[in-house]
């Protein structure tokens, strides 16, 4: 546990944030595993459709810091690649 009030400043904020990083990470987890679905189920209108929700939410994961930049276009690369391999 904390002992100085700067620390125990510091746990009370990261406490706020990784509430927020995980809503984040859900979202988008949540969105990815949709396109999935619709992959797997080769419907290809409505994984394009879906594709446009999860690029959004993975950038914002990105651009919040909940993800890294890679592994954001690493993640969109290879929903993408899912996608066209249906064709």
């Amino acid at each position: 546990m904390p002992i100085t009030s700067s620390a125990k400043k510091a746990l009370r904020s990261s406490k706020r944030k990784r509430v927020v990083n995980l809503a984040n990470k859900e979202k988008m987890n949540k969105v990815v595993k949709t396109v999935k679905k619709l992959v797997v189920a080769k419907s290809k209108d409505e994984a394009k459709k879906e594709l446009s929700l999860a690029y959004k939410a993975i950038d914002k994961a990105a651009k919040k810091g909940v993800i890294k930049k890679n592994t954001a276009s690493r993640k969109k690369s290879r929903l993408a690649k899912a996608i066209k391999k249906l064709s």
